[in-house]
């Protein structure tokens, strides 16, 4: 019996030492919860009865070299319920669907949901919120906001691109950069009971949005308007596909205007710019939008045809292949292994020397040029200039230039090449790598972007972009200048002569793929003044119906553009120029 009892006590020694163990660690537990953690779960329980509203921040303006201002922020309202606050549902609902023009069935469903907070419309205007406001019905939140607005509507849509309905940037200049113009949502926090009531007494707290910056580019809205005008006449002109014309300043880089026809109203950016027949699937319409959205001066390659025939120059020069004088003979073709390939003056130019082959842009002189060069020196070229590379342009969606493999360059290709045709490079590439071979060699990177400044006008960050110099030497260079202004003044180019300046330029003429469809292009790069440029630009039409030779209607937009341009910028005349003789200028 004694053994027992010791036993049984022992036993209940035990339960009890459990027992305190267990309190102990319950009580250090409350101890640490109540002490060293209320702060953290007070906050949660905060957390669980504070609702929250975000404050969109202002995004900040895109600006021309001026100060004009291209894309700016309104101040809107979005309207929202709460419905454990709505006292009179019908009268919420009838205010609202008048107020807002919204259906009652559309209006009554967003009410009578259950959740802690309903959005019935975004974008509201100013005036119809601060209306709904004077309603002061229960549950029903009018925050204010703001939307993007581009003050010129269609004027440069595919270059500043536009935002989604959160306020960031879907396309161009606008998502490029995003993150200096997005800025930082606030928020408004107001404290709920259980039920979800907003408890009067403990008010609201606010997060204050900070605006995003301003970016300041180098387009120029005066020039920008004289393209884009320039463009849409022609293209009505000529009934023409599409029209792409670049201005830039070929020392720096920085575009002065970029013009992509037709355009599209960037404050509507989801209706189509184009008729459609019939109705579309959801997938074609998308497919339809995107191709409107899309640049083609920077998304969309092509055969730039005789304007690449200042590349093979270029590279004949360095090498030291070719004099100015010397002379050569054209028949209207030049046999390349078994092909007859033929010049676009199909009677042949006859004896002539090759600063009268570049003014005349004869083809079978070029080929004999990238004969000479041979395949892998005039690769070489191709690589020195920048032209297998991208750009590096400050808008998304750069396409790269398509070009044959070095070891699948045969004689015919080495040939058609010469003259621009059988490979495809963009327009940017383009005006880009013949900017750096007349700018003295230097290979700039064309850009839009200067500086972002906050709303006072201070700078914020200045961009600096990268240059690549020596890649061709100075007389090199001079003499580009000499021949291009020879073509202007004398040759294919001479409708794009304007009177008291230097033009230098190049005609081309291309056909797109199939060949069978027999569309063209027809494109024109000038730059003034030709001794020493200030400006260079790019027109390239794209399917004009009837004539379609470069130098006839592509030349004739360059010279309406620098008759306006050249003066607004302040480049002083050189000697007057003879009046143009349309019938001289073909390619």
């Amino acid at each position: 019996m004694k053994r027992f009892l010791t036993f049984q006590k022992k036993k209940l020694l035990v339960l009890v030492l459990i027992f305190l163990s267990l309190l102990g660690v319950l009580t250090g537990r409350l101890v640490w919860l109540m002490i060293f953690q209320s702060e953290f779960y007070g906050q949660r329980a905060e957390d669980l009865h504070e609702r929250e509203r975000s404050i969109k921040a202002a995004r900040g303006e895109i600006l021309d070299r001026n100060g004009v201002v291209l894309a700016s922020s309104q101040s809107v309202c979005t309207i929202s319920v709460i419905h454990a606050q709505i006292e009179d549902e019908e009268a919420v609902i009838d205010m609202l669907s008048r107020e807002l023009d919204l259906s009652e069935d559309t209006v009554r469903a967003r009410v009578e949901k259950v959740s802690s907070i309903e959005r019935i419309r975004t974008n509201v205007s100013k005036e119809t919120g601060d209306a709904i406001l004077a309603y002061d019905l229960a549950g029903v939140k009018v925050d204010v906001d703001y939307k993007r607005w581009y003050p010129y509507d269609e004027l440069l849509s595919r270059v500043l691109g536009f935002t989604g309905s959160d306020n960031q940037g879907i396309l161009g200049l606008e998502v490029l950069y995003d993150d200096y113009l997005a800025g930082t949502p606030g928020k408004i926090l107001t404290l709920t009971d259980a039920s979800g009531i907003e408890v009067e007494a403990a008010g609201e707290r606010r997060q204050e949005p900070v605006d995003g910056d301003n970016l300041v580019t180098s387009l120029d809205y005066n020039i920008q308007c004289y393209v884009q005008q320039a463009a849409e006449t022609v293209m009505e002109e000529k009934q023409a596909e599409a029209v792409s014309i670049i201005l830039m300043d070929p020392q720096n880089g920085e575009i002065l205007a970029m013009a992509n026809v037709p355009e599209y109203n960037l404050n509507d950016p989801f209706t189509l710019n184009t008729e459609t027949s019939g109705s579309l699937t959801e997938e074609e319409e998308q497919e339809l939008l995107n191709q409107m959205w899309r640049n083609p001066s920077v998304s969309d390659t092509y055969e730039p045809g005789s304007i690449f025939k200042i590349i093979t120059t270029a590279a004949a020069l360095e090498e030291d292949l070719v004099s100015l004088d010397e002379s050569f003979y054209c028949p209207g073709y030049k046999l390349v292994e078994d092909r007859r390939i033929r010049c676009h003056k199909v009677a042949g130019h006859g004896s002539e020397t090759f600063t009268e082959a570049i003014m005349n842009s004869c083809n079978p002189v070029f080929i004999e040029l990238g004969l000479r060069l041979g395949a892998d020196t005039f690769y070489d070229y191709f690589e020195q200039f920048g032209l297998l590379e991208k750009t590096g342009v400050d808008l998304p969606g750069e396409a790269a230039s398509i070009m044959h493999a070095r070891d699948a360059i045969g004689q015919v290709e080495l040939a058609t090449i010469s003259f621009g045709q059988s490979f495809q490079i963009t327009p940017i590439q383009l005006i880009t790598t013949v900017s750096s071979l007349i700018n003295g060699g230097t290979r700039v990177t064309p850009h839009f972007g200067l500086r972002v400044e906050d709303e006072n006008g201070e700078i914020v960050e200045t961009f600096s972009w990268d240059t690549t110099e020596d890649l061709v030497d100075d007389e090199t260079s001079e003499t580009l200048q000499f021949l291009l202004e020879k073509v202007v003044s004398e040759g294919t180019g001479i409708n794009g002569a304007v009177e008291g300046y230097s033009v230098g330029g190049k005609t081309a003429t291309s056909q797109t793929l199939p060949r069978s469809e027999n569309k063209y292009i027809s494109s024109f790069l000038a730059f003034a003044p030709a001794d020493d440029p200030q400006v260079i630009g790019l027109v390239v039409i794209y399917d004009p119906q009837g004539t379609y030779y470069g130098g006839t209607i592509a030349a004739p937009v360059m010279q309406e553009i620098f008759e306006d341009v050249l003066p607004y910028m302040g480049i002083a005349q050189t000697e007057a120029l003879s009046e143009p003789d349309s019938e001289e200028a073909a390619e």
